[in-house]
């Protein structure tokens, strides 16, 4: 026998076997969010709900019950939320998943009794399952700003979802309210109250629903946003602000730019011997490395390793700005990422 790398599956046994765990999380939050989207549409269009394309959405998770159209709306925000999570891999958002989809699959089979939207939620529920381990990531940094920003935004998304929702009833609407007037009863619906704008029918209670359950999503997440236990960005500690002086005075002189690792805004990974070190800072899911790593040059492939360790747990992004050209070597080598030349370091006598 002689030994090799195994054959690639082909054709059905490709099929059967899956998408490779490492993908899974990008497709599963594809998934999620293409659900998210039909479940908006669902939910605020009346000619979308009653077309083939409501048959579809009807099954998907999130939109059951006898107020499909304010459910729909609803979870179709929050698996949208929920995509991003999980194609950053992140734990908590796999929790959320798991628990969501399976309570789908009970609400559409007891008051939908729809086979095909249990079979739906259990095939984005499997992969989930069966890759557990491919959704690790730690949670970012956050602090209690998180929540003020969710309101804001949510709040934004929500009138304007809100302006759709009443505006996509023209035939039902009785007279023609001023945009004004639309715009109140948005805001009033938002806080369960009713608005200037009437419908003919059961119209008015789709709408009141609606806008209702856009209100109550946005003041929730808020809540719990603002309840959480925060997650504080690392910080330099005085003791690795005395361990990176060190060996600045040991190693600084090779890197005018090594005074800038003292920021008090920044945080350090040290190599397992202590010998280098790699500060970084955390922006919008990137994972921020200063320039080169500080300390001795041999040491610093394990200071790398550790500062690629982080990223992986967090599921980060890492990146490089303002190395040299020898650390853009190692940086490189070690790493797998790209160097990309953007100038050269110039000192100014400003005087002359």
């Amino acid at each position: 026998m002689s030994g090799g790398v195994p054959a690639e599956p082909t054709g059905l046994r490709r099929v059967l076997r899956g998408p490779r765990p490492e993908n899974v999380p990008v497709l599963v939050g594809r998934a999620c969010a293409l659900v998210g989207l039909l479940d908006i549409a669902a939910g605020v269009f009346p000619r979308f709900r009653h077309s083939r394309m409501h048959a579809l959405a009807e099954v998907l998770p999130g939109s059951f019950g006898p107020f499909a159209a304010a459910l729909s709306l609803s979870a179709g925000v929050l698996l949208l939320l929920l995509a991003h999570g999980l194609r950053r891999r992140k734990r908590r958002a796999w929790r959320a998943a798991v628990a969501l989809l399976p309570l789908g699959a009970v609400a559409q089979f007891t008051y939908r009794h729809s086979l095909l939207g249990v079979l739906i939620s259990l095939a984005l529920l499997a992969p989930l399952l069966r890759h557990r381990d491919q959704f690790a990531a730690l949670p970012d940094p956050r602090s209690r700003w998180r929540a003020l920003a969710n309101f804001v935004l949510m709040s934004a998304g929500s009138l304007v979802l809100g302006l759709i929702v009443v505006n996509a009833h023209p035939h039902r609407m009785i007279g023609d309210p001023s945009l004004a007037d639309r715009i109140t009863h948005v805001l009033y619906g938002l806080f369960g109250v009713e608005g200037p704008v009437d419908y003919r029918g059961h119209t008015s209670w789709t709408v009141a629903f609606s806008l209702g359950a856009l209100g109550l999503l946005t003041a929730v997440t808020t809540i719990y946003l603002a309840l959480r236990p925060e997650h504080p960005a690392a910080r330099l500690t005085e003791d690795d602000e005395t361990r990176l002086r060190a060996l600045l005075a040991r190693h600084g002189g090779r890197d005018s730019l090594g005074h800038f690792a003292l920021r008090r805004d920044k945080a350090v990974v040290f190599s397992p011997s202590g010998k280098a070190a790699v500060t970084y800072r955390v922006v919008s899911g990137v994972m921020l490395a200063s320039g080169d790593p500080i300390g001795d040059v041999e040491a610093w492939p394990g200071a790398i390793e550790r500062f690629m360790d982080e990223a992986r747990a967090h599921s980060w992004t890492p990146a490089v700005m303002g190395c040299s050209e020898t650390g853009g070597e190692v940086w490189t080598r070690e790493t797998g990422l790209d160097a990309l030349e953007l100038g050269d370091e110039a000192v100014v006598d400003v005087a002359d």
